[in-house]
């Protein structure tokens, strides 16, 4: 087999020119993925993932932009055709007016994260999740619904009577609660699922009771509907 255009490492893995972006960004996803199931997300480096992948030093800065941003691309890889076939379902019926109960969409909200802990390479896909989500609101998903404005408008339809900081708010501490539950974003890599998850049916009626919860602003005095509407973040 020919090797031109390729150089050995000192450790005998070939080394591959960045000129083939696809193949390039794959090899980094695939080495990145490989790096943190094996030691987590804290000790892979940057600089060790080029390494792994037979790139210059500068290839994910190159590709990605940062090490957040290939968290980020791993997990739209991965996670998304893992949820597609549900969010699209939901995304349909949203095209046809439908408004949620707060116990239907708190069901739609808890389930693909408690059927994805229990898969082998769950925990730590979902730890990557927390980790970079509970440390930044605005990173570059691609995937609508790995942001929160479709999650935000749906509230809203179901809870027209709350205003938009009440609706944000109640998002926030939805997800918040689910990455922590779920994603032990505080964990060492080789403690994460040391302790079994909760039964979904418990997480599924608490969220609902949040989502669902009298509107405190409400019972002040405060008009929700002099709010602005829902702001279109990501």
């Amino acid at each position: 087999m020919s090797t031109r255009g390729t150089t050995t490492g000192t450790a005998g893995r070939e080394r591959v020119p960045n000129g083939a972006t696809a193949a390039t960004r794959a090899r980094l996803l695939a080495e990145a993925e490989r790096l943190f199931l094996a030691q987590g997300y804290e000790k892979v480096s940057v600089r060790a993932v080029n390494a792994a992948a037979g790139m210059n030093p500068a290839a994910v800065h190159y590709h990605f932009g940062s090490k957040e941003a290939l968290v980020v691309a791993l997990l739209q890889q991965r996670l998304g055709p893992l949820w597609a076939g549900g969010l699209d379902a939901l995304a349909a019926r949203r095209a046809a007016d439908w408004v949620p109960e707060a116990a239907e969409l708190a069901d739609i909200i808890v389930r693909p994260f408690d059927r994805l802990v229990r898969t082998p390479d769950g925990p730590m896909l979902l730890h990557l999740l927390a980790r970079v989500v509970l440390n930044n609101d605005k990173l570059p998903w691609n995937e609508p619904w790995f942001g929160h404005r479709p999650w935000r408008e749906l509230l809203h339809l179901m809870r027209p009577d709350l205003g938009a900081d009440a609706v944000r708010d109640r998002w926030r501490l939805t997800f918040t609660l689910l990455l922590q539950t779920y994603g032990e974003p505080l964990a060492s890599a080789d403690r994460l699922g040391a302790l079994p998850p909760p039964d979904a049916r418990q997480v599924v009626a608490f969220i609902a009771a949040g989502l669902d919860a009298p509107d405190p602003a409400a019972d002040a005095g405060h008009d929700p509907s002099t709010d602005p509407d829902p702001a279109p973040e990501g």
